[in-house]
């Protein structure tokens, strides 16, 4: 996030997402050095400024928090969606400043659940005793009210999709991209049992984010999104199909001659291999034509047409009729604003014409 945002900075200085950026990545890092000194700080003996560190640390959380929901309200322009978006954009502001101060004034500093010490400010005892009566009630509000604020910024996200066109709508496309990988990610950790895997895959997806809001911004490479949502979408499929067919044969076969229950024949396994090997390209090509006839029409039209259009090349021969053919196709496939045709003039020479 840091690297993103610094980049942002320097390249597009009125975009305001990358100080976003860099304001999260400060929140975050602070954040986790804050906990991290103080969970070490706390033990016996207490080191110097463990109690302090750790109050510090709590206070940074709902900053950093609301920092992320700007993030996703001013993305991709910098500037909220419209202007009926501002009370959402207050409301981000006045939450994160209640919580840091009805944080501040509690009687107890915690890591998470775990008490390591009194408040380093001297407070009154009413204060303390208003904190203790009201933590429940005002945790849960702020628990509602962060739900809240977060469908908001979802919504922002969404209703910005729609309209969009043109380098916007690519913009958006980049984050929605990592969006759907992060749910899908999210969804194996906590399905599947992968050990060290989902540390992995968890950071993965969590530096997507800032790298996908740094191409779209500095408009690197952005148009390659369609590229990249159709070869997901592709390999996936053909993964998932692949996996169910692999498993099916040595399922079926392996109880039918290995006993059930009981390991399958090296023969099954190495016939499962060379069959899902044979399907691998022409399951590929149908998913591909499923793909693109369905989430990627004007393509696909555009290469049937071209196709079309090459079969019919190899037999005309009339000028007049091949020049219409071309001109007909490069409207229908690119659609311009403006189309003509040039023809080079025949050149006689040796009484020879040639074009």
């Amino acid at each position: 996030m840091a690297a993103a945002g610094a980049l942002i900075v320097a390249r597009r200085p009125g975009n305001r997402i990358g100080g976003l950026l860099l304001a999260v990545a400060l929140g975050l890092s602070s954040s986790a050095l804050a906990t991290s000194y103080a969970s070490y700080a706390v033990t016996d003996p207490v080191k110097p400024g463990a109690v302090m560190v750790a109050w510090a640390g709590t206070l940074l959380e709902p900053l950093t928090t609301a920092a992320i929901f700007l993030l996703g309200l001013l993305y991709p322009t910098g500037h909220l969606p419209s202007p009926r978006w501002r009370p959402v954009a207050r409301a981000i502001v006045v939450w994160a400043v209640a919580y840091v101060a009805f944080t501040a004034l509690l009687s107890e500093v915690k890591i998470g659940e775990v008490a390591v010490g009194d408040n380093p400010l001297p407070l009154p005892a009413a204060v303390e005793e208003f904190g203790r009566r009201v933590g429940g009630i005002w945790f849960a509000a702020e628990l509602l009210a962060y739900f809240l604020l977060l469908l908001a910024v979802v919504a922002s996200l969404l209703v910005c999709f729609r309209p969009a066109r043109g380098v916007e709508r690519q913009q958006l496309k980049w984050l929605a991209y990592v969006g759907v990988l992060s749910t899908i990610t999210a969804a194996l950790i906590a399905v599947l049992w992968l050990g060290g895997w989902s540390l992995v895959l968890d950071s993965l997806t969590t530096w997507g984010v800032p790298i996908a809001m740094g191409i779209a911004i500095l408009k690197h490479r952005l148009y390659d999104i369609d590229r990249l949502l159709n070869r997901t979408l592709v390999y996936g499929l053909l993964t998932a199909l692949l996996g169910v067919v692999y498993a099916s044969i040595v399922l079926l076969l392996g109880d039918l001659f290995g006993g059930l229950g009981g390991p399958p024949p090296s023969w099954v396994v190495a016939s499962a291999t060379l069959a899902v090997a044979g399907l691998f390209q022409p399951a590929r090509r149908r998913i591909q034509q499923a793909v693109d006839r369905r989430f990627n029409r004007r393509a696909y039209d555009a290469a049937k047409t071209i196709e079309a259009f090459s079969a019919r090349l190899r037999d005309q021969v009339d000028l007049n009729t091949l020049s219409a053919e071309v001109l007909a196709v490069a409207d229908q496939t690119m659609e311009p604003t403006k189309l003509s045709l040039w023809l080079r003039p025949p050149i006689e020479h040796s009484g020879l014409s040639r074009r």
